[in-house]
């Protein structure tokens, strides 16, 4: 009478076992990410600022760059030829100036002595005691001085603008010789390369594109059902896939929200695939070790997130 129990038992035995082996596959997997995104990090393309042949550039591609280090050195001998031409024709302005003033200064001095011959002429005149012709010479002497020193001035204010363009013109060049030395901007990575030393080069010209791999961002997106739950400077858990087929946990922080809404991107998944509106998001993420690559795709997790370091599971 038992035996008809034994089939039931390994029934019961089996289902058993297989709801204990859902729930630790379930447990491996772990709760599903909020979102899907990808890293990038902020670039900047250093370009020349003075044309010339290119005597030193030292860039190459995955070198670490500090900042301030010299870079590039742009050839600066017609920069310099020219800053010299500069240089004189500021100094003959300058010359001109001063001679300028000088004569100034003597026709402002006949000028005063012929008004008084003028006036004392006028003076005469009225009693009698000189011509018509010696009033007509005087008041005409007191008149032309009167002119050239107008004239003189308007030379003197000439030569000193033409001194304060030279002078601007030798700064701007000075200017240029220290801008031929090309300095690094920020600390970080070199990315792409775009010029050799040898080349030439001209003003705007890309040199080279560097960024700061020390901290990347992951660009995810989240649907408007999602954004509520989101706010800045908020801890997440960022998830990368290491290649093994295990997952790296790193803790990031959302450092800024979209406040405006975007179509989907086609390679990007939300949780809430009906969604055809999504906001995108900023998550910065530690990346002292190198871990981290631009591009590569990783997901996050906004709710349960704590600041913990790296961990693969």
């Amino acid at each position: 009478m038992m035996q008809p129990l034994a089939p039931f038992r390994r029934r019961a035995a089996m289902t058993t076992t297989g709801a204990a082996m859902l729930f630790v596959s379930a447990c491996h997997r772990g709760r599903q990410p909020d979102a899907y995104g990808n890293f990038e990090a902020t670039e900047v393309v250093v370009s020349a600022q003075t044309s010339g042949q290119l005597q030193r550039f030292t860039p190459v591609e995955g070198m670490r760059l500090e900042r301030g280090t010299t870079v590039a050195v742009i050839d600066t001998t017609q920069l310099a030829l020219q800053r010299e031409q500069s240089s004189a024709q500021r100094a003959a302005a300058s010359s001109r100036a001063a001679e300028v003033e000088a004569q100034l200064h003597a026709l402002e001095a006949q000028r005063d002595v012929a008004q008084r011959s003028f006036e004392r002429t006028q003076r005469l005149y009225a009693a009698k005691a000189a011509t018509a012709q010696q009033l007509d010479q005087t008041e005409r002497d007191y008149r032309t001085l009167v002119a050239q020193v107008a004239a003189a001035r308007a030379q003197r204010q000439s030569a000193t603008l033409d001194a304060s363009a030279s002078e601007a013109r030798v700064d701007q060049l000075r200017d240029q010789l220290t801008k031929s030395a090309v300095t690094n901007p920020q600390a970080g990575t070199v990315l792409t390369t775009y010029a050799r030393a040898g080349e030439i080069v001209a003003p705007g010209e890309p040199l080279y594109k560097i960024a700061d791999l020390d901290t990347l961002v992951l660009r995810a997106y989240l649907s408007g059902s999602q954004l509520a739950s989101v706010k800045l400077d908020q801890p997440v858990q960022v998830h990368v896939d290491r290649g093994d087929g295990t997952l790296a946990t790193i803790a990031g922080v959302v450092s800024w929200i979209s406040s405006t809404a975007e179509f989907t991107p086609t390679p990007v998944q939300t949780r809430d695939e009906r969604a055809d509106l999504v906001y995108a998001v900023k998550i910065r993420v530690p990346n002292a070790d190198g871990t981290l690559k631009i591009g590569m795709p990783g997901d996050v997790t906004f709710r349960g997130a704590a600041a913990a370091p790296a961990t693969t599971r």
